[in-house]
């Protein structure tokens, strides 16, 4: 938010909401985005079909991997909280 620092690390994206996100949401809006340009949201376990169903309903490409941190991409970790699997999908 404007004039309220920065968010935490790994956040959840959803309004409200101050969680820890364990989900990471690539998304782009193809008629202003190009192929290349990738937006991202993070989400909590609670949000992430939420987010990912906004997105889709409106014909956006989809992608729902873990979430990974600077340290536990340093450790070699696959996500936060130990979660190595979930709703990974892709909607072209």
């Amino acid at each position: 938010m404007i004039g309220f620092g920065e968010p935490a690390p790994l956040t959840c994206s959803r309004a409200g909401c101050g969680d820890t996100a364990s989900w990471r949401i690539e998304w782009r809006n193809p008629r202003i985005h190009s192929a290349d340009r990738v937006k991202v949201w993070l989400a909590c376990g609670e949000h992430v079909e939420f987010l990912r169903e906004f997105l889709e309903a409106r014909d956006f490409p989809v992608r729902v991997v873990p979430a990974v941190d600077e340290e536990a991409r340093a450790d070699g970790e696959a996500g936060v909280g130990g979660e190595a699997g979930g709703p990974e999908r892709a909607h072209a």
